[in-house]
């Protein structure tokens, strides 16, 4: 029998709220933390079933269970523009423009640093294994990996207690590095595919029309939901108005060839902040947040319970293992690097305390839209070995950095207090 989308839905809901249940109730991790941890052990306990009983196929239709559900079409064409506009509508756009000039350049110029940085160390590491990966896929490897996840970051922010500029700095940051990073993803792919050649002018007018594409498409998507709203107070239109930006929008932002998910991020920013405060009710603002943020938490939950499950896609090769552990402090040493660079370059302009190294560096989480972007690679030996180091490094960085973020700013804190005394 065939699994339909909404069996897989249906599969998915249940399984996110069984798995949620269980960890509010006797374990208590973070949610993000709590779901993928908990898919991920089921996913390797169905593995060593396989391994223990031969005979028994579970992980194979686990498998194709996910391949049904094509992780990459269901994050990047569905749930992300959600996730994006949700995460968006909460952010403070007055902190945040205090902050302006570190969103801009953590999110272009700290990309592009990281993913060089990225690529050399990758290079150098699969080769020293015994699986060699192309420069040029290790760029592509780079350009995925580099980006923060907005949805992982916005997780973790709601259990912290930074200041407020460098809340929405770090929130920012993570809403548009991403589209910077799929359009860079993209470029780069286009090259090492060979159905585009590389040329730097070319790839500056790509990367102005797809990310300024979507900056404006945000801005023009905002302020038509402005003027509806405003002439209206119904919130269960408003609502629905709400709902066309953000599936209309993304929709349409595909079909231009421009930046979805900085069209998302940007339109959610603008509806948020503007829109709520000066076209509607009271009773509207309370159900339009309330109704994305139930969205927020649903989607979050089945993302991160998909992260987990994946596991069972990594290829069980020793060596793929070893590439993905030592990426992960290549990645964060990038990350280091591309956050602290330009931080110091812009502290005559721009202070966002003690706490923005550690915030923005161990909280710098990546997350689905990595997997997804790494699941979208065509078959060949890079794939194996990027995926592998993709799915570990993610799980590092959903696990360990979102399951310690807390402890790690309160021990920042502790010390810069004393510092000061």
């Amino acid at each position: 029998m065939s699994i339909t989308p909404f069996d897989a839905a249906a599969i998915l809901i249940v399984l996110a709220a069984l798995l949620g249940y269980i960890n509010q109730r006797f374990i208590g991790l973070p949610p993000s933390v709590g779901l993928t941890v908990m898919g991920a052990v089921a996913s390797l306990g169905v593995i060593g079933l396989d391994l223990l009983l031969p005979d028994v196929t579970v992980n194979a239709d686990i498998v194709r269970f996910l391949r049904a559900i094509d992780f990459h079409a269901t994050l990047m064409d569905g749930m992300l523009s959600f996730l994006l506009f949700a995460g968006a509508l909460h952010v403070d756009w007055t902190a945040m423009k205090r902050g302006r000039l570190g969103v801009v350049t953590l999110s272009t110029v700290g990309v592009l640093m990281s993913t060089a940085i990225v690529a050399g160390g990758f290079l150098l590491i699969t080769a020293a294994i015994g699986l060699p990966v192309p420069l040029v896929w290790c760029l592509v490897f780079g350009a995925l990996i580099s980006p923060t996840d907005p949805v992982a970051v916005m997780a973790v922010l709601k259990r912290t207690s930074v200041p407020p500029t460098l809340q929405a700095t770090v929130a920012g940051e993570s809403l548009y590095n991403d589209g910077v990073g799929v359009v860079l993803f993209s470029i780069i792919l286009g090259t090492a595919l060979g159905s585009q050649a590389f040329e730097p002018g070319r790839a500056v007018l790509l990367f102005a029309r797809e990310a300024g594409g979507g900056l404006a498409m945000g801005l023009v998507l905002g302020w038509l939901a402005f003027v509806a709203m405003r002439s209206i107070d119904d919130y269960n239109v408003e609502v629905m108005i709400s709902l066309a930006v953000v599936m209309g929008g993304y929709t349409l932002g595909r079909w231009l060839h421009i930046s979805g998910p900085v069209a998302m991020a940007t339109a959610g920013l603008l509806i948020g902040n503007h829109v709520v405060d000066k076209a509607m009710s009271d009773k509207t603002s309370e159900y339009l947040l309330k109704f994305w943020s139930i969205i927020d938490e649903i989607l979050n939950a089945v993302l991160f319970l998909l992260i987990g499950l994946e596991v069972v896609a990594i290829p069980a090769d020793p060596r793929l293992l070893l590439a993905g552990v030592a990426a992960i402090p290549l990645v964060m040493i990038a990350r280091a690097v591309s956050v602290l660079v330009p931080l110091n370059a812009l502290r005559p302009w721009l202070n966002l305390g003690p706490l923005a190294p550690t915030t923005l560096i161990w909280g710098g989480l990546r997350g689905g839209i990595s997997v997804a972007l790494a699941l979208s690679l065509p078959e060949g030996p890079a794939r194996s070995t990027s995926l592998a180091a993709t799915y570990i490094i993610v799980l590092f960085s959903v696990i360990v950095q979102g399951g310690s973020i807390e402890r790690v700013l309160r021990w920042k804190s502790s010390r810069a207090d004393g510092a000061d005394d």
